[in-house]
C-alpha cells in the first residue's frame, strides 16, 4: 500500500472565491476526479492521500493560482482543461501556459504578479538591478527618467510585503520643486506633500488594489513621505525607499542611511542630470 501523506498549499492574495468557484463547482471538479481528501479552510488547501496522487493535486492548484493571476478569474472549463493536460511528467506547466497563449519565458524573473499582467526586467540593466536587490541591503540605481527606476523599486517592495519577506514599506522623496516655486500650498500637511510623492502613489496604485492598499495606507504598513519626516526613526524588518534622490543633500542621505534597523532593505533611486536644488545646495552636493 501506497504512503499516505498530507499537504497545506497557501492561497494568499488570490481570490478565494473566484477559486473555489459557485457552490464550490471547481473545488468539487477537483474531489470528484481523485480519491484524496481535499479541503479548503480560508487561505489553505489541505489534500491528503497517496504521495502520487497528491503530487499531482499540488501541481494543478498552483497552475490554477498561476491562471487566476495572469487572467484575474479561472471558470469550471478551466479547471477541466488543466486537469486533462496534467499528468505525471514534470513538464506540463509548460504545455499548459503555452495553451492558454504564454511561454514559460515570460515566468523568468517575474517579480510580482498583477491581475491580467506581471511585471519583469525588460532589459539586461534591469535584470541586473533585480539581482543586485535580491543579493544586497542597500542599493543604488541611477539613471535617466523612463528607465524603471522608482517602479521597479516599488515592485520589488510590494512583492516582499506580500512574500511576508518584510512587514513595512517606506517610500520618501525630497520635497523639492523642479525649477519654478509653486508658494504655499493650501490644505493641511498630507494636502501639501501629496503632489510632490504623486509619482510614488502612481506606482502603488498600479500593483494594489484600491482597497487593499487604502487599508495598508491607514495602518502604516505602507507609508509615502517627505524625506524630511525620516529624521530620529529606526525602520526594522522595513523596505525603504527614496526616490528622487539627487535631489537631497549630503547630510539627507546620510540622515537617511542610518534609518535602516534589522532585517531592513533600502534602494536609493536618482537621475544626476536632473537635480532642483538651489544653486547653493547643487553645488555642495556635487
Amino acid at each position: 500500500m501506497a504512503d499516505t501523506i498530507e499537504k497545506r498549499i497557501n492561497l494568499e492574495g488570490i481570490d478565494l472565491l473566484n477559486f473555489s468557484g459557485v457552490n464550490d463547482e471547481n473545488l468539487n471538479l477537483l474531489k470528484h476526479k481523485f480519491d484524496s481528501t481535499i479541503v479548503m479552510r480560508g487561505e489553505m488547501i489541505f489534500v491528503k492521500g497517496e504521495e502520487a496522487e497528491v503530487s499531482i493535486i499540488e501541481r494543478i492548484i498552483n497552475e490554477l493560482v498561476f491562471l487566476q493571476k495572469r487572467q484575474g478569474f479561472i471558470s469550471s472549463k478551466d479547471v477541466e482543461l488543466v486537469m486533462n493536460l496534467t499528468d505525471n511528467k514534470q513538464d506540463e506547466s509548460e504545455r499548459i501556459r503555452e495553451k492558454f497563449g504564454f511561454s514559460p519565458s515570460d515566468l523568468k524573473d517575474v517579480i510580482l504578479t498583477r491581475k491580467n499582467d506581471f511585471i519583469k526586467p525588460r532589459s539586461p540593466n534591469q535584470t541586473e538591478y533585480y539581482r543586485l536587490v535580491k543579493e544586497n541591503d542597500i542599493v543604488f540605481a541611477i539613471g535617466p527618467a523612463g528607465t524603471g527606476k522608482t517602479y521597479l523599486a516599488v515592485a520589488f517592495a510590494v512583492a516582499a510585503l506580500r512574500n511576508k519577506e518584510i512587514s513595512k514599506i517606506v517610500l520618501a522623496r525630497p520635497a523639492v520643486e523642479a525649477g519654478e516655486s509653486l508658494g504655499f500650498l493650501p490644505g493641511d500637511l498630507a494636502e501639501k506633500v501629496d503632489p510632490y510623492l504623486r509619482p510614488l502613489y502612481d506606482a502603488l496604485e498600479d500593483m494594489v488594489p484600491f482597497e487593499k492598499l487604502e487599508t495598508y495606507m491607514k495602518k502604516n504598513v505602507i507609508e509615502v513621505i517627505p524625506l524630511a519626516f525620516m529624521r530620529g526613526r529606526t525602520l526594522n524588518n522595513a523596505f525603504v525607499i527614496l526616490d528622487e534622490a539627487q535631489n537631497s543633500t549630503s547630510l539627507q542621505m546620510k540622515m537617511f542611511l542610518t534609518r535602516l534597523g534589522p532585517s531592513s532593505k533600502a534602494i536609493i533611486t536618482g537621475d544626476i542630470t536632473q537635480i532642483d536644488l538651489p544653486k547653493k545646495y547643487s553645488e555642495r552636493h556635487q
